[in-house]
């Protein structure tokens, strides 16, 4: 491994993806289903890995306080449908 690269990563840190459960449960026990349809919709900040949603605790917490605007994050498939 590059030393340049792990000095780097050393003074990052690492935010967890959470999962639609995980999410749906922070969130006060929404189903899963309704959030995967709302970050499909483009309605919550979300981040499409392969077919699974996953969500960042952070970015959550500003789209609830208004800080985030769900409409900035995109899944790949839809910046490729824009290209």
């Amino acid at each position: 491994m590059c030393s340049a690269l792990a000095g780097g990563l050393s003074n990052t840190a690492f935010e967890p993806l959470l999962n639609d459960e995980q999410t749906a449960q922070l969130l006060g026990g929404m189903h899963p289903k309704t959030l995967q349809r709302m970050a499909r919709s483009g309605q919550i900040p979300a981040h499409k890995i392969g077919r699974f949603w996953y969500f960042r605790a952070s970015e959550l917490d500003k789209w609830l306080t208004g800080e985030l605007d769900s409409a900035c994050q995109s899944s790949p498939r839809e910046s490729k449908e824009i290209q």
